[in-house]
């Protein structure tokens, strides 16, 4: 299980600054960043540290299994991201 960016994300990086396994993309150095709607987490490369969370300005990270129900389709969102990216 991993954690899961939602759509209340504004971009900030404060959770990058604070992912121990840099699961957390696009990057500020990233070309997509400037582009990307949110930020989004790989979830082959969490570790369920929690990290992220309380780093996040704007309380849109969630673990998947507690993702609030009108946001569950970020789960997938999260994933596609990393798969169309690679």
């Amino acid at each position: 299980m991993a954690y899961v960016v939602g759509p209340a994300c504004v971009a900030d990086y404060s959770c990058l600054e604070v992912c121990p396994a840099d699961c957390i993309r696009p990057r500020p150095d990233d070309p997509e960043f400037t582009t990307t709607e949110q930020l989004y987490i790989d979830p082959r490369s969490c570790v369920n540290c929690e990290a992220c969370v309380p780093a996040c300005p704007v309380d849109a990270i969630h673990h998947e299994l507690r993702l609030p129900p009108e946001h569950a389709e970020y789960a997938s969102i999260n994933v596609a991201w990393f798969e169309e990216s690679r």
